[in-house]
């Protein structure tokens, strides 16, 4: 027993730590799901640099601030001037025992930060959050929040690599976890940010290939490029402190040599296809188990006695090809269909990357204004304009489709009603069309009664009936019962905390890809009543196309207007 607790102090788990209100609380765990010493130690392999979750959040950080230095013409340039900087840095230390300090260095010429990120040959850990664009509909969070400046550094797209410190636990990610991550954050410094996401079920038995993203994995990013509008920014963060016995010297030296690996020659990354060819491709569950899983389902929703309404089903699918599998690549292919979505990527040290390209919001916090939307049902999109409105006509008046999108639009809106003062909804019901699919599709909005009250709302929306169910509980014991894989981090909260605003996606539309095993692609399906099974499975196959015909040598879609 002493070895395991010797183990979890260093994972994070620290026995001292008492976690009143983890989220997703209510799941139980029983000793089939918890991690033996074994799987807990090669966990303790990846922990390369300092776990913010071992500190004590009730102790401030000595500094947290933010030093912007010269504009200059090339990435190479910038790389030279935060190399002195850290090394000034080290010449004449702040006297505080802990800190951050990001050095940044704006760029004239706009980057993508994604052919950034390919060009740092696979340095790990690595991360990339890319923001949607949400032209064309209403901004409900410009009525609930004062934007004070902040969004003119608000980046289109960030990338990093190496951890000036990172925050992961095996436990389920509680209040005293997110406290940790506020202490590194301040509004003064809006682009010191937590990127990282939470497991679906944090409770559940991790599975081999998710194992060092633990039950939540963030990361503040030692080297970071940030593309914006017009310009980009390159980077440098330095974090310390001496109760975690990371001093400052030891993360000056850490950064550096993080520094030493960057590459400034950024190659724009082709986005045609990959070119692989998929050898094979195997479905957990597979046709004919998923079809009895969904008259299960049915039967449970139409029994009087069951309060359950609706339950998100999900498929992992095995694709193998011919040659790995280029995460990033891939990525970048899969932003020419997603102008209207998220992309991101996770990928702790010895891990796999989750990669995503998901068009669901789950929040976007600013100060005190906090927006969400619903988004269910789904259609294929139209090969003419004359086919493109029968679908949606179609979508619009379906009964079933409308039941399924009013449970997710209600059950949100209620939650939102336990966090903030005033929520309002706008559309009640329009279409939402993005390349290959469309959706039916509602924003919601509030005015949050506190502004540091994040963990709140992960605890409020996460998960929402879109990618779980309704009631929430029983669907949840379901979907356990039911799938016979771990979902991870698929449909699970992607995204950023920042000391002005957060932001998180839900992680779907996603794969993890590894070298030699290819990729598992996941996609889930909402079953209600009306809902037929191999019109489900039809659906899985719509929604993770973008994926598996973007391997090969079929052209990105762009959307009919």
């Amino acid at each position: 027993m002493a070895s395991i607790q010797f183990a979890s102090h260093f994972l994070g788990t620290n026995p001292k730590k008492y976690n009143p209100s983890p989220i997703l609380q209510s799941y139980s765990l029983t000793s089939s799901t918890k991690l033996s010493s074994s799987h807990r130690q090669r966990f303790l392999l990846c922990s390369l640099t300092m776990n913010g979750c071992e500190a004590d959040h009730k102790v401030p950080l000595g500094t947290v601030e933010t030093r912007t230095l010269l504009m200059v013409p090339s990435p190479a340039a910038a790389r030279g001037r935060l190399i002195k900087a850290v090394s000034d840095l080290k010449s004449q230390p702040p006297s505080f025992s802990s800190g951050i300090v990001r050095f940044q260095v704006p760029i004239e010429e706009q980057i993508g930060a994604i052919d950034w990120l390919h060009a740092q040959n696979e340095a790990l850990p690595r991360s990339f959050f890319s923001r949607r664009s949400d032209t064309g509909r209403p901004d409900l969070l410009q009525d609930f929040s004062s934007d004070n400046g902040s969004s003119d550094w608000n980046p289109v797209s960030v990338a990093g690599i190496g951890s000036a410190v990172f925050f992961r636990d095996l436990d389920p990610f509680s209040h005293d976890d997110w406290r940790s991550i506020r202490r590194f954050l301040s509004s003064k410094s809006p682009l010191i940010r937590a990127y990282g996401g939470l497991r679906f079920d944090p409770n559940g038995k991790i599975a081999v290939e998710w194992e060092h993203f633990g039950s939540f994995y963030f990361t503040v990013p030692q080297v970071e490029f940030d593309e914006f509008g017009g310009s980009s920014m390159l980077a440098a963060t330095v974090a310390w402190d001496n109760e975690l016995s990371c001093t400052l010297e030891n993360a000056i030296e850490a950064l550096q040599k993080t520094m030493l690996q960057v590459s400034s020659v950024i190659m724009r990354l082709r986005r045609e296809s990959l070119g692989v060819s998929v050898v094979s491709k195997n479905h957990v569950p597979s046709e004919g188990a998923y079809d009895p899983a969904v008259s299960n389902a049915l039967e449970i929703i139409k029994d009087k006695n069951s309060p359950l309404s609706k339950v998100v089903l999900a498929r992992s699918s095995r694709v193998i090809t011919d040659t790995d599998i280029d995460p990033i690549a891939w990525l970048a292919r899969l932003q020419c269909e997603g102008q209207d979505a998220y992309q991101f990527c996770l990928q702790p040290p010895g891990a796999p990357a989750f990669i995503g390209n998901t068009p669901e919001r789950l929040f976007h916090r600013k100060h005190l204004g906090v927006c969400s939307e619903a988004l269910a049902a789904t259609r294929p999109r139209g090969d003419s304009m004359v086919r493109e409105m029968e679908i949606e006509r179609d979508l619009l008046t379906s009964a079933k489709d409308d039941l399924e999108f009013s449970i997710v639009r209600e059950n949100i809106r209620e939650k939102l009603k336990t966090i903030c003062d005033r929520v309002v909804v706008e559309p009640q019901k329009s279409v939402r069309k993005l390349a290959r699919v469309q959706h039916l599709y509602s924003q919601l909005a509030g005015e949050l009664r506190k502004e540091d009250d994040e963990f709140g709302i992960l605890a409020a929306l996460h998960p929402t009936p879109a990618v779980c169910g309704c009631p929430v509980e029983e669907a949840r014991l379901l979907i356990e019962q039911i799938e016979s894989f771990d979902r991870g981090m698929y449909a699970g909260p992607i995204g950023f905390f920042g000391g002005g605003e957060s932001e998180f996606a839900v992680g779907i539309r996603s794969a993890l890809v590894e070298k030699g095993l290819g990729a598992l692609i996941y996609a889930g399906t909402g079953i209600v009543s009306g809902s037929n099974p191999s019109s489900e499975w039809n659906e899985l196959e719509l929604k993770i196309s973008q994926f598996t015909k973007s391997l090969e040598h079929e052209p990105a879609l762009h959307p009919i207007n």
